[in-house]
C-alpha cells in the first residue's frame, strides 16, 4: 500500500530543516525508530545527520535515567554537517527520557508524550515529585511547548488487538506507533517502513502485521485528532547526481577496507576483540566472506594483535580495531609491529575514558596514546576520518600508506563518526584507486637476500613467506641495517632509530598539502580533527556569514602533518583548536609549530554544538 505523505485536510508548513529526538528506555525500540525515520528522510532526498545515544549499563533498571536511549536525526533541503544543536521535534516514551531530553527542546518545540507512562511508579523512577504533565509542574509544558498527550500504550495495544499478542509483545509495538505520528507530522512516507517490517518480521506474520498496524495507527492518529492542526514538510536536497545510501560510520569503515583489499589484490583479515564502540566493524566484516574476508575474534587484544602482524608477514592486508582500553593492551605489540617494519592498519574507535569511562559516549582523548603509548622511540602514521561517509576513503588511504612505507598505520575515528550516519554517494569500483604492491620475487643462485635494504622511501621489502631465498629473520631485537642480522651494536641502533623515524617524516611527501576553508589570511583559524568536522566548518561559515575574518582547516594527516602548515599558521593572527578532550592536537601543534594556539575543550560525552563554537569564535576574532 502507498501512503500519502501529506494529509488532505491539514495544512503545511514548508521548513529548510528539522531535527527530530526520539527517546525511551533502552528496550523501547528508540534506535530501531530513529533509524527508520533516517532511512525514510534519505530516501526522500534530505540531507540528513544523526546521533543515536545509547545507555552504557545492559537492560539498566526500565524507567531509569540509567537506562535511557534516543536517537536524533537533523534532515534538511540543504547542506549539513551536524545532527543539530537543538531539537524540533522530541517524542519522550517515559518520564525519564523526558527528564534527560527536555533540556535541548527548543521554545515552541514538539513535545510528544506517551501519557500512560507517566503513572506513579514512573514518576519515582524518573526523580519527578509531580506530574509533569498536569498544571502546576515546575516547567508549565503547555506554556513553553506545543505538548501533545498520547496514549500510545492504550492506542497501540487497540491497534494490535486483533493478532492476539500478549500484552508484553503487543507494548514493543509503542514504537511503530510513535514513528507513525512523526512521519506524518513531517510528511514522510510509510512505504519504507512496511517494506523493512516485512524483512525483518516476515517469519513471524503476527508481529510483521502488528508493527505495520501500530504504524498506520500511529499515523491515522496524526491525520484525526484535532490537537495537531499543522503539518510540516522539508523539500529535497540538491544533492550531487549520484546512487546514494544512509551509511554509519563503521559501516563505511568497513567497506573502505574491503575496498581497499580488492584495490591492492590482498586477502583481507581482520583481527579483534569486542569492545564498544568498534565491535561494529568486526560484525560487519564477518558477513563478507564472499569479498575474501577472513575474521578472527580473538580471545582478547594482545592475541588479536598479534594474530594481525602473523597475517600481515604472510602477505594479507592485516588490520585490527578496537578502543582506547583494548589499543593499550595492544601497545606492547605495536612495538613489534614496527620493528618487524611490517604493513597494517591499526582503527581506534575512541570513547570517553580512561579505562572503561563511558564506554558508549564519544571522545577525542587518544590522540596522545596514538601518538606516544608505545615504549621506545616508537614513531607511527596517525590519520583521522572526519564523518561517517569519510571513513571509506580513509580506509583505503591508511592503507595505502602503510604498504608505501611498510608501517603499522592509526586510523582514529570516534563513537559519534562510527554510529552517526549520513547520506553517502556510492562510488563506482572504476573510480577506486589502486594500490600497487610490490614483493621481491624468488633470489637469484648464490643472492643473498637483504630484508632491510631500502628503496627511496625508505621502507624494506615485503617478502612473501615461502618465496625461494628470501629466508630472513624477523622479530622484537634490533635489526643490523640492510641485513637484518641482530645487532647490539650502539651505532646500527643510533642509526636504525633515525631511520624509522625519517621513514615516517616522509610520508609528509606524499599526501596532499593543508586547505582552508575562507580566506588565506585573517583574524583566527579554527584547526580541527575527526569528529569535530561538522560543528566546526558549521560554525566557522556561520561566523563568517555575519562578517568575521575566521577560516577552518580539518586535519586528516596528524603523523606526519602536512608540509604547508606551519606555514598557515603565520597567515592568521589566532588559532583556535576545538577538541573533545583536555588539548592534545593543541599541545602538539604548540610542540612542532611554536605557536600559541588556543584551545577550546569539553569532555562530556557528547559533540560540540555550533552555538557554542559560535560564540567562542566571536569572541576572538
Amino acid at each position: 500500500m502507498s501512503t500519502v505523505a501529506e494529509s488532505p485536510s491539514k495544512p503545511v508548513e514548508t521548513l529548510i530543516e528539522a531535527t527530530v529526538r526520539f527517546c525511551g528506555d533502552s528496550g523501547d525500540g528508540m534506535q530501531l525508530a530513529g533509524t527508520q525515520f533516517t532511512t525514510t528522510s534519505a530516501l526522500a532526498g534530505n540531507d540528513v545527520a544523526t546521533f543515536p545515544d545509547f545507555p552504557a549499563e545492559i537492560r539498566a533498571p526500565r524507567g531509569t535515567k540509567a537506562g535511557v536511549s534516543g536517537f536524533q536525526v537533523h534532515f534538511s533541503s540543504e547542506e549539513i554537517f551536524t545532527p543539530g544543536d537543538t531539537v524540533d521535534a522530541l517524542v519522550a516514551m517515559n518520564p525519564a527520557a523526558l527528564a534527560t531530553n527536555l533540556v535541548d527542546l527548543r521554545d515552541g518545540g514538539i513535545l510528544i508524550v506517551n501519557e500512560s507512562a507517566f503513572d506513579k511508579k514512573g514518576l519515582e523512577l524518573a526523580g519527578y515529585e509531580a506530574n509533569p504533565l498536569e498544571p502546576g509542574g515546575l516547567v508549565d509544558l503547555e506554556e513553553k511547548y506545543r505538548l501533545y498527550k498520547v496514549d500510545m500504550t492504550q492506542l497501540t495495544r487497540d491497534s494490535v488487538k486483533e493478532f492476539g499478542l500478549g500484552t508484553k509483545e503487543a507494548d514493543r509495538c509503542r514504537n511503530f506507533f510513535a514513528m507513525g505520528l512523526v512521519f506524518w507530522i513531517y510528511g514522510r512516507s510509510l512505504d519504507p517502513t512496511m517494506r523493512f517490517i516485512e524483512s525483518k518480521f516476515g517469519k513471524r506474520p503476527d508481529v510483521a502485521s502488528a508493527n505495520t498496524s501500530a504504524l498506520k495507527a500511529g499515523f491515522n492518529y496524526g491525520e484525526t485528532v484535532e490537537a495537531i492542526s499543522t503539518q510540516y514538510a522539508v523539500p529535497k536536497a540538491e544533492l550531487a547526481p549520484g546512487t546514494y545510501r544512509s551509511i554509519m560510520g563503521n559501516t563505511a569503515l568497513s567497506y573502505g577496507l574491503i575496498a581497499a583489499a580488492k584495490m591492492s589484490g590482498k586477502r583481507l583479515f581482520l583481527g579483534a576483540y569486542p569492545i564498544t564502540p568498534a565491535s561494529d566493524i568486526l560484525h560487519e566484516l564477518c558477513k563478507h566472506k564472499n569479498f575474501d574476508v577472513v575474521t578472527f575474534q580473538a580471545e582478547d587484544e594482545i592475541a588479536a594483535m598479534t594474530a594481525v602482524i602473523g597475517a600481515s608477514f604472510a602477505g594479507a592486508m592485516a588490520v585490527t580495531a578496537s578502543s582506547g582500553p583494548g589499543i593499550a593492551l595492544k601497545g606492547e605489540a605495536f612495538g613489534l609491529a614496527v620493528m618487524m617494519e611490517l604493513p597494517m592498519v591499526v582503527i581506534n574507535v575512541q570513547r570517553g575514558g580512561p579505562s572503561t569511562g563511558l564506554p558508549t559516549k564519544t571522545e577525542q582523548s587518544d590522540l596522545y596514546q596514538a601518538m606516544y603509548g608505545r615504549n621506545g622511540e616508537c614513531p607511527m602514521p596517525v590519520i583521522a576520518a572526519r564523518s561517517p561517509g569519510d571513513c571509506f576513503e580513509v580506509a583505503q588511504e591508511a592503507w595505502r600508506l602503510a604498504t608505501r612505507y611498510m608501517t603499522p598505520v592509526f586510523l582514529m575515528t570516534d563513537g559519534y563518526i562510527a554510529n552517526g550516519s549520513e547520506p553517502w554517494k556510492v562510488p563506482s569500483a572504476a573510480s577506486l584507486p589502486k594500490i600497487e604492491i610490490e614483493h621481491p620475487g624468488p633470489a637469484a643462485n648464490g643472492e643473498k637476500f637483504l630484508p632491510y635494504k631500502r628503496n627511496e622511501r625508505l621502507a624494506r621489502p615485503w617478502a612473501l613467506p615461502g618465496t625461494p631465498g628470501l629466508e630472513h629473520r624477523l622479530g622484537g631485537l634490533e635489526k643490523q641495517d640492510v641485513t637484518g642480522n641482530v645487532s647490539y651494536d650502539h651505532n646500527n641502533h643510533q642509526s636504525m632509530t633515525d631511520t624509522r623515524a625519517a621513514k615516517i617524516a616522509k610520508i609528509a611527501d606524499d599526501i596532499p598539502a593543508q586547505t582552508v576553508d575562507g580566506p588565506a589570511t585573517g583574524d583566527l583559524l579554527v584547526v580541527s580533527w575527526g569528529g569535530t568536522y561538522g560543528s566546526c566548518v558549521s560554525a566557522v561559515r556561520s561566523a563568517r556569514a555575519k562578517g568575521k575574518s575566521v577560516a577552518h582547516a580539518h586535519l586528516r594527516y596528524i603523523n606526519p602533518m602536512p608540509k604547508n602548515l606551519g606555514d598557515l599558521f603565520g597567515s592568521y593572527k589566532k588559532i583556535l583548536v576545538p577538541e573533545l578532550n583536555s588539548g592534545q592536537l593543541r599541545t602538539i601543534l604548540r610542540d612542532r609549530y611554536l605557536v600559541d594556539a588556543i584551545g577550546f575543550n569539553k569532555m562530556q560525552g557528547k559533540p560540540f554544538s555550533v552555538a557554542e563554537l559560535v560564540e567562542i569564535i566571536n569572541s576572538l576574532a
